[in-house]
């Protein structure tokens, strides 16, 4: 299924093994590199799963108020950790799902707004990290990242060529909105792909929940029997369920799971897996069938059947954790369990959508409240449309009962997978590792909570919502979290427009405006400067605010020059180095290879203040002898790392207020003749070499 040869697969485990070493302080890795399993679900609210709110709804008994089950997810909650406050990068899927993979918001990345089927970024992604440090990889399940016409089979995007040694799935996004491929019985046939090859003939009866559940136990099954047995895996396993299209399977779930239960591979056209028989889109879970409420809140009048959509929906969920707890009794008969992080989240809010004929009633989320005690549906930035069920297992590592109770984002699973990999992220990720938080080992570094996104519709007149939330138009979207506040924005016209701002640790259905109180100007005037400072304008995807200059920071102490430091180790890319310990480090008078006294071949990173002189567009170029990468405040400027081309100078353009802005700046410092260049232009300024006298740093850290 690799590409590569035992030989390199080799090679790239003993240059992990020196990743370990040296993060480590010199000192042996103790723990060998973990499989990953990422487990993403399609348009699950955080509200759908008993452990974050069914339970609750259950505990109530309130008959009017519904409730259903997700017991193998409860458990892998109770034997893990749970992320209460953990985002999705956007409230839809193919940004959110961008984010996810290349480990960037969407403050950077290239997926935007409502661009499905866009090619995802050649860039480094979650696969091709981890692939270059040993791991096999696998994408199972919907991806609608390819790119390419409508029509096309020549996919720039196609996962193969983003970093993972197999695929089988679905490859367009609208492909997702039926489960079952074959039959296509609400929205057509679909095609499903391993590879390159077309293979949806033989799949009669396939529910593609069970089919991706049944490929990905057969993909793990024969890693762990192949040549790379030894070595980590990683899956991103993507279930389109229970996206709009709400269709049932064709038989219980089967009994067992693991090796020799549960969904099997069985592998013959017409009867491809073990549920592929009976009745297509027929059975409901028995704990639903024959379920009844309270529908008008009179306990003197009789209950009355679930509408069937809410059966069907019902069902749905409890088929993923049906599957989800097949995979883990997998890892245990495979003696791999305690030696696998297991991530499951879902990719936005609960959708308002049904592709059910108009004989069903609508799908709405409102009747197990899936967007959970939060307002907001999918298209929304109030918490309910991005807030995320998020679940991380891994017996031995992680405590059981575990709550995360500090914001983070699905984009710090990049770096959160390279950390447990024992490798430091790519310097161009937004994200942050989440493992001392999820182990309770070590400090946990703050990360970034950043959200834009745009949408011409309105929010939902549901009366479980505040009034003030209800029927808004959207538009241009955008919601920023610094500590417990959130600041959203709706309707953008422009960058002046005001934040309201919710404490949603305390105020969960952002009930109370706290914009206007007392105190509140300076909170507000950094969350306007924080979104400049976090993100790019994007051609494609554009937003009031993407003329506005970059503000700088308050004046303070400093003094002239700035530092650097110096890293070792056989990075394959520039590494974020906020974690690894430097073999040495100077000062500087400015950004210079050459000057910095440091061993061929090392990372070099410089840090300190630009002085701009005057408000405006100020470019910036490198041409070096190995790949850079500047950051100016958090937004990436230059991203020459894994495109780098020796002897191409790079650029890159920002508007910036005149004042002080914080920048750092990696790059290699190449054996032999060094070719480096650092310059800029601006206002008034032709391109040259930007001079020492804009250069600053920290006075008490350059005094230390």
């Amino acid at each position: 299924m690799s590409k590569y040869s035992v030989a390199l697969i080799l090679f790239f485990v003993s240059l992990t093994s020196g990743f370990n070493a040296r993060a480590q302080g010199g000192k042996p890795a103790a723990k060998k590199q973990p499989n990953i399993i990422f487990i993403l679900t399609d348009d699950l609210g955080w509200g759908d799963l008993g452990t974050f709110f069914q339970k609750q709804r259950q505990k109530n008994n309130d008959r009017s108020e519904p409730w259903a089950f997700t017991p193998n997810l409860d458990k892998m909650a109770a034997g893990g950790a749970k992320l209460p406050h953990h985002y999705c990068a956007a409230p839809v899927c193919a940004p959110s799902r961008a984010s996810i993979l290349m480990g960037v918001s969407q403050g950077h990345a290239n997926v935007r707004d409502n661009q499905f089927d866009k090619a995802l970024e050649d860039n480094h992604t979650i696969a091709s990290v981890l692939r270059r440090v040993g791991y096999a990889t696998a994408a199972i399940g919907k991806w609608g990242l390819q790119g390419g016409s409508k029509e096309s089979r020549e996919w720039p995007a196609h996962p193969n060529k983003r970093g993972f040694d197999y695929y089988y799935g679905y490859m367009r996004h609208a492909d997702g909105h039926e489960h079952y491929p074959k039959e296509g019985i609400y929205r057509g046939a679909k095609e499903v792909w391993e590879n390159n090859t077309e293979v949806s003939a033989g799949l009669d009866k396939c529910y593609t929940g069970d089919l991706w559940t049944a490929a990905a136990k057969r993909w793990i099954v024969e890693h762990k029997k192949g040549q790379q047995a030894n070595n980590p895996f990683f899956m991103y396993l993507a279930y389109d369920t229970p996206h709009a299209v709400l269709e049932l399977p064709t038989q219980p779930y089967p009994a067992g799971g693991g090796l020799k239960g549960g969904m099997q591979w069985v592998g013959k056209p017409g009867q491809m897996i073990n549920t592929a028989s009976g009745s297509v889109d027929s059975w409901v879970h028995p704990d639903y069938a024959k379920a009844t409420y309270d529908h008008d809140n009179n306990k003197s009048t009789p209950e009355v059947a679930w509408p069937d959509v809410y059966k069907r929906y019902a069902t749905s969920v409890r088929r993923i954790d049906d599957q989800v707890g097949d995979l883990i009794t997998l890892l245990k008969d495979l003696k791999e369990d305690t030696n696998t992080l297991i991530v499951f989240t879902s990719d936005n809010g609960p959708s308002l959508e049904s592709y059910l004929p108009d004989t069903y009633q609508p799908n709405n989320p409102t009747f197990f409240n899936s967007f959970g005690p939060f307002d907001g549906v999918k298209r929304d930035v109030w918490e309910g449309g991005v807030r995320m069920p998020a679940l991380a297992y891994w017996p031995g590592r992680i405590p059981a009962n575990r709550v995360v109770q500090t914001p983070n984002a699905s984009h710090d699973w990049l770096p959160t997978f390279t950390d447990a990999a024992g490798v430091p992220a790519p310097a161009r990720i937004d994200g942050v590792s989440l493992l001392p938080s999820l182990t309770g080992v070590g400090k946990q570094r703050e990360g970034v909570v950043y959200i834009e996104y745009f949408n011409n519709g309105i929010t939902p007149d549901f009366s479980e919502f505040q009034p003030q939330h209800r029927k808004r138009r959207r538009n241009q979207m955008q919601l920023i979290r610094l500590g417990d506040n959130v600041g959203v924005r709706y309707d953008i016209k422009s960058q002046a427009d005001d934040f309201e701002i919710y404490n949603v640790v305390k105020d969960l259905q952002q009930a109370n405006n706290l914009a206007k109180n007392a105190g509140m100007a300076a909170l507000q005037q950094q969350m306007k400067d924080k979104i400049l400072q976090v993100r790019r304008p994007d051609a494609e995807a554009k937003r009031p605010y993407d003329a506005e200059l970059v503000p700088g920071i308050a004046e303070q102490k400093i003094k002239a020059g700035l530092s650097w430091k110096a890293f070792t180790g056989n990075y394959p890319w520039l590494p974020e180095v906020a974690t690894l310990k430097p073999v040495t480090k100077g000062q500087a008078r400015q950004v210079d290879v050459k000057a910095a006294k440091a061993p061929d071949n090392s990372v070099l990173f410089f840090e300190g203040y630009l002085r701009v002189p005057t408000d405006g567009a100020y470019t910036f170029y490198v041409d070096a002898a190995a790949g850079s990468l500047l950051r100016i405040h958090e937004a990436t400027v230059i991203d020459a790392d894994y495109s780098f081309t020796k002897g191409q100078e790079a650029a890159g353009k920002i508007l910036l207020k005149a004042g002080l802005h914080p920048f750092r700046f990696y790059t290699k410092k190449a054996a032999g003749k060094v070719l480096f260049n650092f310059q800029w232009e601006g206002p008034g300024i032709s391109k040259q070499a930007i001079p020492a006298t804009v250069f600053y740093q920290d006075a008490a850290v350059a005094a230390r």
